[in-house]
């Protein structure tokens, strides 16, 4: 009963370890991450609830919610795929190593010279001398070429067996290698890193951010501090620059700064600062024109909200009270506006809407002072994406042993050549033939080249 529980759990294993070994298994794998990642271009990462809600509606929001595709890079089922491809890669590659190794390390490989004989393409001509004459010349001269090399001595002559580049048998498994260590280092950057966004204006600081998707607050264990942010416009009004300055503070000191664009981040901790946005804020000062409908004169005055503006003629004062971004004038939506309050003298307060889009707005209220926004300088905060990917230096070393794999795998070759040369009277006819794992035909040409080497080497 023990052995045949024994046979059945091998007979388990090995179907198992079949299934991993599937070539199979690894284009399904490959497409399904290709479909997948193409529902995630199409599906926008890490948007608010109410975009979602807006764009699919609550049904298909709760299904989409289900399967984590608002996220979908950082769900379970994705990093299983991840998984299972590292699985299937590893399992395919030693799978099929077993008959590389023995190539690759065998202490005394074989040579049959049955085998080079029957090439196409070798080259034969003949030569005065011995053959024991003719090893001494031939043994320098491909010794150089050739890393191992070995002589059979037989009753009319000798062979030389040669070889080099056993080792870029490997370059396929080198490439192997390189994807499970991408795949790897995105699975550590997906379950150990993490990504979110603050927003700062100039001069504030956040020693906390809020994480994609769900906003939760994440400590940062420092300060980080806008001291400038400037954003250029084209003539068009299209955003041609932004530039954020900006500061690291631990205990209250200042441990580094940034001036940081799009792709130019600051790091700092293993912690990444990326440029990402920008928005507009209220403006805090601003010029008023107030007219008067009496003298018709107009009068200008710098105001800041909170601030009470006196007004000549002796019209009273104004006082900005907020800025809002939508303001609303008998169940409209007049947009961005200002809201202040006008007292004029012995009288009770008015408050005054001025929309930006509206200049001449107050003009409607046809009280003894017109109150209109002359001009006023925006200010805009920063929008900083926070990120922190503890892979990517994994990653990067991913990318370099694919770089070599790849050149091993396209550019290398192993190389065996074998000489034969048989004594017959006072000459010897000698035979150069050669084969490799890939660019026979460069290995038919270094053939022919060596062979026009041995063929003319002058006699020791």
């Amino acid at each position: 009963m023990n052995t045949k529980q024994s046979s059945d759990n091998a007979s388990a294993i090995d179907q198992i370890w079949k299934s991993f070994a599937s070539v199979k298994l690894t284009i399904g794998l490959l497409l399904t991450l290709a479909a997948t990642s193409i529902v995630g271009t199409l599906i926008p990462q890490n948007e608010a609830p109410g975009a979602y809600l807006q764009s699919f509606g609550e049904t298909l929001y709760r299904v989409f919610s289900l399967l984590g595709l608002f996220d979908m890079y950082h769900s379970w089922w994705f990093r299983a795929l991840i998984l299972l491809l590292v699985v299937n890669i590893i399992v395919c590659s030693i799978d099929r190593l077993q008959a590389t190794w023995k190539i690759i390390f065998a202490r005394n490989p074989r040579f049959n010279i049955a085998r080079y004989r029957q090439l196409k393409n070798k080259t034969e001509f003949n030569q005065d001398g011995a053959a024991a004459h003719l090893k001494e010349l031939y043994l320098p001269v491909i010794s150089r070429r050739f890393r191992f090399h070995r002589t059979e001595d037989n009753d009319n002559g000798f062979a030389i067996y040669a070889e080099k580049g056993r080792l870029t048998r490997l370059g396929v498994y080198v490439v192997h290698l390189s994807v499970v260590i991408l795949l790897i280092g995105g699975l550590i950057g997906s379950i150990f890193g993490f990504e979110g966004y603050v927003n700062l204006g100039p001069g504030d600081s956040a020693h906390t951010i809020q994480l994609r998707p769900d906003n939760q607050i994440l400590p940062l264990g420092f300060e980080v501090r806008c001291d400038d942010f400037i954003v250029e416009f084209y003539d068009s009004g299209a955003p041609k620059e932004f530039r954020s300055s900006l500061s690291i503070l631990k205990q209250g000191k200042v441990v580094a700064q940034k001036d940081i664009i799009v792709n130019d981040p600051l790091h700092f901790e293993g912690i990444s600062f990326f440029q990402a946005s920008y928005g507009q804020l209220s403006p805090t000062e601003m010029i008023l024109n107030f007219t008067s409908q009496a003298t018709g004169m107009i009068y200008s005055q710098t105001a800041a909200i909170g601030q009470p503006v006196v007004i000549p003629e002796d019209l009273g004062t104004f006082t900005l009270k907020k800025f809002t971004r939508q303001a609303n004038f008998k169940g409209h939506n007049i947009g961005e506006a200002f809201v202040g309050e006008l007292t004029p003298p012995n009288g009770q307060p008015i408050e005054v809407t001025l929309p930006l889009k509206f200049p001449s707005f107050d003009k409607m209220r046809k009280g003894q002072i017109i109150v209109a926004i002359a001009d006023f300088v925006p200010r805009y905060y920063t929008g900083l994406q926070v990120s922190r990917d503890p892979g990517v230096w994994v990653v990067y070393t991913g990318f370099i042993l694919m770089i070599i794999g790849i050149y091993i795998t396209f550019f290398m070759s192993h190389q065996q050549l074998c000489v034969e040369v048989t004594t017959e009277g006072p000459k010897s006819q000698v035979m150069v033939a050669g084969t490799s794992n890939k660019n026979k035909m460069g290995m038919q040409k270094r053939v022919a080249q060596l062979a026009h080497r041995l063929e003319n080497l002058p006699p020791p």
